[in-house]
């Protein structure tokens, strides 16, 4: 069990693995140290951290990457509305698609109840913020929880309101989420990028992520492929 912040530097500390820190910091543009624990793992220590401590060990800033992801593991693991108390301190923390991409995976379990209130209360003011990696945490919770029939429409809209954004993660996250919604429904996906104006990296990014898909036949990826802007 955990119970102060040290326990858990200590503990994350104790299964440090050097080769692996070499290896994430090639592919993990952040600027804070790295002591080279596994995501399983991080999310496995947290796990021994009491809900009631929780409150007290988020107060404390993290420093290394891994205590970024732990922070954000502790704050998902809060009731709904401690959770979204929390929510924005932690967007705060979040400098790379890694810190981003693991929050947004510990919301499922407050995803299931509150999909619309999230969408309201936090998802659509993500999406209009200034910082990167702020708009990417909206993206990518929308390709996660909200790729479905019903909000098609208003992601196809969000989409094209991020069309002029430039920023790397910003426009690769935009072509994950069309992706995903292409592999769930083709045909209305299909009609959004023939009319689409997302710029040509992004648009030929979504093309490319799409024909990655096995769930594509290779008709599709041929005609896919053509509508690639040149």
């Amino acid at each position: 069990m955990i119970n102060s912040y040290e326990g858990l530097r200590e503990r994350l500390a104790s299964f440090a693995d050097d080769e692996y820190r070499d290896f994430v910091m090639r592919g993990i543009p952040s600027e804070r140290p790295f002591i080279g624990v596994r995501i399983p793992r991080v999310r496995g220590i947290v796990a021994e951290i009491p809900e009631e401590k929780i409150p007290e060990l988020i107060e404390v800033e993290p420093v290394a990457f891994e205590e970024v992801l732990a922070r954000g593991m502790m704050i998902c693991r809060l009731p709904y509305e401690k959770m979204i108390q929390e929510f924005d301190s932690q967007i705060t923390y979040i400098d790379d698609w890694c810190a981003c991409d693991v929050f947004v995976a510990g919301l499922r379990k407050n995803i299931k109840k509150h999909r619309v209130d999230l969408l309201d209360e936090k998802v659509e003011g993500l999406l209009t913020d200034k910082r990167e990696f702020a708009v990417r945490v909206g993206i990518v919770t929308l390709k996660s929880y909200y790729v479905e029939a019903d909000y098609l429409g208003m992601i196809f809209d969000r989409v094209e309101r991020l069309a002029d954004r430039e920023e790397y993660y910003v426009k690769m996250a935009i072509a994950w989420l069309v992706a995903e919604c292409f592999i769930k429904f083709p045909e209305v996906t299909l009609g959004y990028l023939k009319v689409s104006r997302l710029p040509k990296w992004t648009f030929n990014k979504t093309i490319a992520k799409i024909c990655d898909s096995y769930r594509v036949d290779e008709e599709m990826k041929v005609m896919l492929k053509e509508m690639k802007k040149t």
